[in-house]
Order: C-alpha cells, then structure tokens, then sequence
C-alpha cells in the first residue's frame, strides 16, 4: 500500500461532509476513586462480536481522555432520544458535567447513564494513533439493552428517529 498524500482539504467543508452521516451519541463515563469522569462521543461503532469489541475516536487534544484511560473499567451508555442534556452536559468544557441527571456506578468502576438505550461495560483493549484522533479498542464484558430509542446527531443537529409504519399493499 503506498502512502499517498492528499490534497488539502477545507475542513469547515469536510465537517459539513462528515455530518451527512447520522450517529448515534454515547457517554463514555468512569470513575476514579474520587468522582465520576465523562464525555459525550458520536464515533462509537461496533466492530467485532468474537472478542466482543466497540471503538471510539479520541480527539488527541481531549483533556478528558487521558483521565479516562487511566481508569480500570469504562461505561459505555448508548444516549436515548431524551438524553439531549446529557450529552451536553457531557460536552461541555465547564461546570459539572454529571450534575442534572442520573447515573449510576458499576461493581468494576464504569459509570453508566441511567435511562439509556444500551450500555457497555469495558475495558481497553488496544489504541491506535489516527491523524488528530486515536481510535480506542475497546473489550465488552458485560452489557443491556433499555427499551428507549437512540438519540440521533445528524447535520451538526440532534435527530430522534421517526416511527417507521409498514402498511400492507391494498390498505
């Protein structure tokens, strides 16, 4: 494979082209002894089911991401259409980022958004350096699956999903 540069790229123009594709948003949350660490990310993707593995994209200037790298056990809460103010609570650079909401905390250290359309109990398993991100490996040892539909982020917008009714031919 041959390393072949690129043109540059407008990136405020590749942005609007990376949020064509919707997403889903996750919480990637932990605790480390004294209180609870977390962050919002819309790159979570499955990748394999034997082991059982998940990914995210970490932004290499994320102050966040090296406190949670450090941590045993991360929760992996898959955000429900309603959890808009978690996600931004998540998100944000100031405050505290786990006051308005619940969340509880697993028996192994993962923390976990209460209420969320699915959850991931993980460990690290492998980090990849990719441009300005890394791309986290991450092993799932456990996990559920809630009733609520998935909070969706879609043109640099937060989307829920439309009920989709099948109607039969002739009615």
């Amino acid at each position: 494979m041959t390393n072949v540069e690129a043109p540059e790229l407008d990136s405020r123009h590749l942005r609007q082209a990376f949020a064509t594709f919707p997403s889903g948003i996750a919480a990637i949350c932990g605790h480390d002894g004294q209180a609870p660490v977390g962050m919002a990310v819309s790159s979570f993707v499955s990748v394999s089911l034997a082991p059982p593995l998940v990914s995210v994209c970490m932004q290499d200037t994320s102050t966040t991401w090296p406190r949670l790298r450090e941590l045993p056990r991360l929760g992996v809460s898959v955000l429900a259409a309603d959890q808009q103010g978690v996600s931004a609570a998540l998100a944000s650079r100031n405050g505290d980022r786990f006051a308005g909401w619940q969340w509880r905390q697993g028996a192994e250290g993962g923390v976990f958004v209460e209420g969320a359309a699915g959850w991931f109990d993980c460990t690290i398993h492998a980090e990849v350096p990719a441009g300005d991100h890394s791309v986290v490996l991450l092993r799932v040892h456990d996990l559920g699956v809630g009733e609520a539909a998935p909070l969706v982020f879609h043109g640099s917008r937060y989307r829920q999903l439309a009920i989709e009714i099948e109607v039969e031919a002739g009615r």
